[in-house]
């Protein structure tokens, strides 16, 4: 792509173009491949990239070769010195790619100017340098000595970091007597190893086998990695368990308690291990007596495990079974005797209860009914009922082994809620034998307590300002009673505050007792209210009870400081007046405010925030005095506006501002004179100060600005000034032309078409001449090609450079269409484009057109301007020859009295004629003049000039 740009510059009475092209060249691609083994060295070589790219050391340097990484890796550094790879840290494959393979480095080596891009592929192959290895070190199992031939068990696999050839390619296991090695491929490829029983084991001959699993890769030199492997050989349940006896007999006292141990059998076992231990138990048969004994299984002891009765069963006789953990048994059988005692206690039983009773019962209210019997007879069938004396009860007999429990005295269920009642049977045995009956007694409430609260006034703290719905506390009653009659409901008694109902204020959770806020209170308002709150039971008839509560406000910082004084309003000013002869420490005012709040909230401090001059006043902290803290000079200004801020102690503290006006004046008619354009508005702006730097600083710009752009302009046009008018005052003026129109008739003065423009001066050290190409015939052509400097080694003449074109012959102007000063038109007899011109020009013609040439010479000047290149808008494109006035008659060269003209014979008249005449001098223009054209700035500052000289 290329880019084509422009620029122009304009210097005075010149142009010149700039023409800047930038291109862009296309990006060139390029890829090498290199295979390297990994754990190369650092700083060895991968490739070279001179050679295989094509490349040369200089091109690297000068396109600044640097490599890129999509990964931001650097294994593989670039020696810009030497155009070669290199390695420039530790690679490790299996660390880069794991089990890929190949595993591959992709990089780019890129250069500028011109950009190019080579892609750059290292393939790591890998080494053996990882030998094989078992996650553990030992691995053992155990095989049962009865484990038949080709039984498989499943081995570990080794694992090898590395590929191909030299990860694991072989097992071997040693020894292989009983043991032999399978190798087993999954459909998916993978390989897994077993071990398989080829001989049987005997446990007898050898318990524990060892054997040694190793790995082998097919690596060069070959790496192996090996694991031990322990094989326990179990033993197979080959021995029944055997009872010490056929048959045991023993004798117990039908008194035996729970537990006593009766009797302990052994068996023995002849294998080893697991198979040599045994468990007792009942054979399944012996369903009574296995409710009554307890058979241990782990040692044998057998226990009494129930009630034994002589009077049921004299005997049991009880089959045991010793079986091992192989499942082979052996059968006993145990004779149990039973002797007979006085071992029957009474037995109590409750025949009816009435539980619970109320707690207003009277006494003699039967409360249960008892039957007390004994299995033995005679006296040990006798039987004492009795219960303690404590009790507000008793027992009363009915009948034979019959008895009544019954009250006593007065209930009370908040005292005692319920009453153990132990109720004790004793025979007249030797030794006797009692019977205790636990009742336990449980009183039913009855509603005859009412709620009460632990305090008969509450007080509680709420800060204003709150949500409504807060809670404020919660107040709890206790019922001694139970039930529905301790089941509390809390209501808020009706009662006015304010005037208004206290559920206006309050509400209270029947089920919990928590008082809540319905709206939001106002310290300064209300500072504490009374209410009362009623618990109330569930009994029947319902018992209530009542509490007081107050509820204090708490004081929050809501209210900012009210200032006083001074007075703000916003028709008026209210200025202070200070004496110029005040002294340090004289009292301007006092700043007044308050706070309805209270405590600290209400505690105010006085702060100076802006002041017209800080170092005049000061601000008391707590009692707001404004003072002088120096002494008011003459050049202290008349008006002081001071703010000043009041804040709270509260947190987050709140604040007032007021603005204070002071007048440091001694009259007031001084005052009122300063004071009346002081601002009426209350706030303060505190972005005014930022407004007003802003605006200034932007007024500031602007004005440098233009100060900068109007004296470029006086220093440009000053430098024009100078360049016409720097030579001598008796130079001729320079009739003006049009710059880049031309006379393409071929009939005028100048043997070719050109448009020159010279500039000549006595003391530059270069003219200039301005020739534009010769045009079309017919034509007027713009030409900004053919502009020259031409050096000056001579004062006094000038060197013309013109290059000729061949005119074109498309069309031309007639003589008739030319204008001139005299309106002479040419006859028929001269041809188009030779001869010379109609009528030699007079004086007076050559007057006015030279003053005529230097009042257009000012215009243009004038009308000089970037869009237009200086051609003001009478040569804009619409122009044309009608417009342009008749200077081809005469053309003067500066230095010279020399007229260019068309014809040879008028050539070298004028050239005489020049030679020797001079100009003529300033009293020969005594004559008429024709009128002057305008002034322009230009001419008065030319004519000024001359004169002077």
């Amino acid at each position: 792509m290329c880019v084509l740009c422009c620029v122009a510059k304009r210097k005075p009475f010149s142009w010149w173009s700039l023409l800047l092209c930038v291109c862009v060249a296309d990006m060139a691609l390029g890829q090498v491949r290199y295979s390297i083994p990994e754990e190369m060295a650092t700083g060895s070589l991968v490739g070279n990239i001179i050679q295989d790219l094509g490349l040369d050391v200089k091109r690297l340097k000068s396109g600044r070769a640097r490599i890129f990484t999509e990964d931001g890796s650097e294994y593989i550094g670039l020696n810009a010195e030497k155009g070669t790879l290199v390695v420039s840290k530790r690679i490790d494959r299996e660390e880069l790619c794991k089990q890929v393979s190949p595993c591959s480095l992709h990089f780019q080596i890129i250069l500028e100017n011109p950009m190019e891009l080579h892609r750059i592929d290292v393939e790591i192959t890998d080494i053996n340098d990882n030998a094989p290895f078992f996650s553990k070190k030992e691995y053992g199992f155990q095989v049962i000595e009865s484990a038949l031939p080709g039984a498989r068990y499943s081995l570990e696999s080794a694992r090898d970091p590395d590929v191909a050839h030299n990860t694991i390619q072989t097992y071997k296991l040693n020894p292989t007597d009983n043991f032999k090695l399978n190798v087993v491929s999954r459909p998916d490829g993978t390989k897994y190893i077993e071990m398989v029983l080829h001989a049987s084991l005997d446990r007898e001959k050898q318990e524990e086998h060892k054997l040694t699993l190793t790995a082998f890769d097919g690596g060069n030199p070959q790496k192996s990695g090996s694991i031990k492997i322990n094989v326990i050989v179990l033993d197979a349940n080959d021995n029944a368990p055997v009872f010490s006896q056929s048959v045991y007999r023993v004798t117990v006292p039908e008194n035996a308690s729970r537990g006593t141990v009766i009797l302990k059998v052994t068996a023995t076992d002849n294998d080893k291990g697991t198979n040599e231990e045994v468990v007792y138990s009942f054979s399944q048969h012996t369903d009574s007596a296995s409710s009554l004994f307890i058979m241990d299984p782990h040692t044998g002891e057998m226990t009494v495990g129930g009630v034994l009765d002589y009077e049921k069963v004299k005997q049991y006789e009880v089959d045991i079974e010793a079986t091992d953990k192989g499942g082979l048994t052996d059968t006993s059988k145990v004779i149990i005797e039973v002797t007979d005692l006085n071992d029957n206690a009474p037995a109590i039983s409750i025949i009816s209860l009435s539980n619970p009773i109320p707690e207003d019962s009277t006494p003699g209210t039967v409360i249960a009914m008892l039957n007390i019997k004994d299995l033995d007879s005679g006296r040990n069938g006798q039987i004492k009922c009795f219960i303690s004396s404590d009790l507000p009860f008793k027992i009363k007999s009915s009948s034979t082994n019959f008895y009544s429990l019954i009250s006593d005295d007065v209930l009370d269920r908040e005292t005692v809620p319920e009453h153990n009642i132990t109720i004790t049977a004793m025979d007249e045995g030797s030794p006797p034998y009692s019977t205790n009956k636990t009742i336990n007694l449980r009183i039913s409430d009855v509603n005859d307590h009412a709620p009460m609260f632990p305090q008969q006034i509450v007080t509680a703290f709420i800060t204003e300002n709150n949500s409504p719905g807060m809670s404020l506390l919660s107040v709890k009653a206790t019922d001694n009673d139970s039930g529905n009659n301790a089941r509390i409901s809390y209501f808020l008694e009706d009662s006015h505050l304010n005037g208004m109902s206290a559920s206006a204020y309050f509400s209270v959770n029947a089920e919990s007792g928590d008082i809540l806020a319905v709206r939001s209170f106002d310290y300064e308002s209300t500072k504490q209210f009374s209410i009362r709150v009623k618990a109330q039971d569930g009994g029947s008839p319902p018992l209530s009870s009542n509490v007081t509560v107050k509820i204090l406000i708490q004081d929050q910082n809501d209210n900012p400081p009210q200032v006083l004084y001074p007075v703000q309003t916003g028709g008026s000013v209210v200025a202070e007046m200070v004496p110029r002869s005040a002294d340090v420490g004289y009292l301007v005012t006092k700043v007044v405010a308050v706070d309805v709040d209270s405590g600290q909230n209400a505690w105010l401090s006085y702060k100076l925030q802006k002041a017209t001059d800080r170092a005049l006043f000061e601000v008391g902290l707590q009692n707001g005095e404004i003072r002088t803290i120096r002494q008011v000079t003459d050049k202290d200004t008349v008006k002081q506006r001071l703010t000043v801020i009041v804040e709270d102690n509260g947190q987050p503290s709140r604040s007032a501002t007021v603005i204070v006006n002071v007048a440091v004046a001694d009259s007031f008619p001084e005052v009122l004179s300063e004071f009346t354009d002081f601002p009426h508005d209350k706030e303060y702006n505190d972005n005014l100060t930022f407004y007003l730097v802003l605006a200034l600083a932007v007024v500031s710009f602007l004005f440098i600005t233009c100060l900068v752009v109007i004296i470029s302009v006086k220093i440009y046009r000053w430098r024009r000034e100078r360049l016409f008018y720097k030579s001598s005052g008796n130079l001729p003026v320079i009739p003006y032309y049009p710059p880049l129109y031309a006379d393409v008739g071929g009939t005028g003065t100048l043997k070719q078409a050109f448009s020159c423009e010279v500039y000549g001066t006595t003391d530059s050290r270069k003219n200039n001449i301005k020739c534009a190409q010769p045009f079309s015939q017919g034509t007027l052509g713009v030409d900004h090609s053919d502009t020259r400097t031409v050096p000056r080694h001579k004062t006094e003449s000038e060197t013309m450079l013109t290059e000729q074109k061949t005119p074109n012959n498309d069309w031309r102007f007639t003589q008739g269409q030319r204008p001139g000063p005299s309106g002479a038109t040419g006859g028929p007899e001269v041809a188009m484009g030779t001869g010379p011109w109609p009528q030699p020009p007079t004086e007076a013609e050559q007057l006015q057109a030279l003053m005529a040439a230097a009042n257009e010479v000012s215009e243009a000047t004038a009308t000089l301007g970037p869009g237009t290149m200086g051609l003001s808008t009478r040569y804009s494109p619409q122009f044309t020859l009608q417009h342009v006035p008749d200077y081809r008659q005469n053309v003067y060269i500066p230095g010279s009295t020399a007229t260019l003209t068309s014809n040879p014979q008028q050539q070298q008249a004028t050239a005489q004629q020049a030679t020797q005449q001079a100009l003529p001098p300033p009293q020969a223009s005594a004559q008429p003049e024709p009128p002057k054209a305008a002034q322009t700035p230009a001419s008065k500052k030319k004519s000024t000039k001359k004169e002077k000289k």
